[in-house]
């Protein structure tokens, strides 16, 4: 893994730009209804970021590609909903998951306004909850009024652990920049993690009846 990760970050460090195109583009996506419950979005980015500790990319630049990416999805998905209001959550490909839908629409309305900000956190939720909005009849102020705030703390919540992380390990474990261990590290147990995490929550569904994803059967 390790011979695939050091030609990865050098890749990274000699064309940066992609690198912030990709964080934008795992935020962007994982907004999107269905789509973004099986982007890796969070994943990609919290492993991008351990490339901040050592130069390759910038941290502004990292806050802002995630922070727009999340925007535009967040913003993208709400407005499809507020213009095709309830029916869109009955119609293709939403009507494939009447659970998750279900489970989006009692959130927001448990939650309210404050659904907008709570979703952020929480896939695959996440990835319904502004589509939810729209097609629940959230005025645009509001939902905007909670959603920026809600991706302002997101971004850092992705981006400083793994900055934090690899910092930590170079400056009270030893570790020196240049030999990227620090950066294997991090990434390798944000991977872990999430293929642990994704196992974890399959089985859990499977052994529930399919969980809050299961499709509705095509006639």
């Amino acid at each position: 893994m390790t011979s695939f990760l050091d030609p990865l970050i050098s890749f990274v460090s000699a064309h940066p730009w992609l690198a912030y195109l990709t964080l934008f583009l795992a935020a962007l996506l994982e907004a999107v209804p269905v789509v973004g419950s099986v982007i890796p979005g969070s994943t990609i980015i919290l492993a991008l970021s351990a490339l901040v500790s050592g130069g390759e990319l910038a941290l502004p630049w990292v806050l802002l590609a995630a922070a727009a990416g999340a925007v535009l999805g967040d913003g993208s998905a709400y407005w499809i909903g507020h213009r095709q209001q309830r029916k869109i959550l009955t119609t293709w490909p939403l009507a494939n998951y009447p659970r998750v839908v279900e489970q989006s629409e009692s959130f927001f309305n448990r939650f309210g306004t404050w659904a907008v900000f709570f979703a952020r956190f929480v896939p695959p939720i996440r990835a319904f909850v502004p589509v939810t909005a729209g097609a629940l009849g959230m005025a645009p102020a509001k939902f905007y009024t909670i959603n920026i705030p809600a991706i302002l703390v997101w971004a850092p919540a992705h981006v400083l652990p793994g900055v934090l992380a690899v910092s930590a390990l170079h400056e009270y474990a030893g570790l020196h920049h240049h030999g990227h261990v620090g950066k294997h590290i991090w990434m390798l147990t944000v991977v872990g993690v999430a293929i642990v995490g994704g196992v974890a929550v399959w089985i859990y569904r499977r052994r529930n009846g399919g969980g809050v994803v299961a499709a509705k059967p095509r006639a």
